[in-house]
């Protein structure tokens, strides 16, 4: 591995420090997103909570860089880069493929001996080893047309060509990554799962998400929301406030 992949600073944005934190949440963006999709979050839940926000190359402060085209490769740098937060205990939530790329992190953090207290996987069905993750044409008008449907990239950088080509190039690495990912068969965490989706969401319907709970040996819940695949948007303040109460839970125990 190298050096660049094992440089913290890279793939973890610490938005609000919290010196106090008892926990620490670490979150990772859905394809074509950022770590400042998580902003908000970090502020709602500063103090007793340290957030940080994965930032994927090709986008943003790394956009220079190539976007990742392997979810294994990007989740063994990530995974590494954490081995510098380990002092607090770790809860991941990720979001669609940032819930691919938490689950990997989780795996491999837990076959180091760490643990992970939680893992949250929301707009993603259970990662399978039999079929891609993504199938749909790699085209760039396919993916463009694809992004703009699911809602999570502002339509104003799609729709302006000058600020098309700044994040096309990221959107098409994370897809690329999605079609060629399979799970492992027996590929599974420890750690308790809770998967989250939404109610109308075309891309992952409830019954795909509940089968999450064939990759955890721990405790499952499955929890859906009124809207679509980016319901995180319209129901922020009820996902955060699951969130703080999770994890105001887990202190308490």
């Amino acid at each position: 591995m190298t050096s660049l992949s094992l440089d913290s600073d890279l793939w973890c944005r610490r938005f609000h420090p919290s010196p106090m934190a008892t926990r620490r949440l670490v979150c990772f963006p859905h394809a074509g997103g950022s770590a400042s999709f998580y902003l908000p979050v970090s502020a709602a839940l500063c103090g007793p909570v340290d957030l940080l926000a994965v930032q994927y190359p090709g986008r943003q402060d790394r956009r220079k860089e190539a976007g990742g085209q392997d979810l294994h490769r990007m989740a063994d740098e990530v995974s590494e880069a954490l081995r510098r937060w380990d002092d607090l205990p770790l809860t991941l939530f990720g979001h669609s493929m940032g819930a691919l790329v938490a689950f990997e992190v989780a795996r491999r953090i837990e076959r180091a001996g760490g643990r992970i207290d939680h893992l949250f996987v929301s707009g993603r069905k259970g990662p399978s080893a039999d079929r891609p993750e993504h199938s749909h044409p790699l085209d760039d008008e396919g993916i463009v047309a694809e992004a703009k449907a699911m809602g999570g990239t502002d339509a104003r950088l799609l729709e302006d060509e000058e600020l098309l080509r700044m994040v096309l190039p990221a959107l098409r690495g994370d897809y690329q990554a999605l079609g060629a990912y399979r799970a492992d068969r027996d590929a599974a965490v420890t750690c308790p799962v809770t998967a989250l989706v939404g109610d109308q969401d075309p891309w992952t319907p409830v019954p795909e998400a509940g089968h999450w709970r064939d990759r955890t040996m721990g405790a499952f819940d499955l929890k859906v929301f009124p809207g679509g695949h980016f319901y995180l948007s319209s129901r922020a303040n009820e996902v955060t406030g699951m969130l703080r109460d999770h994890l105001a839970g887990t202190l308490r125990t």
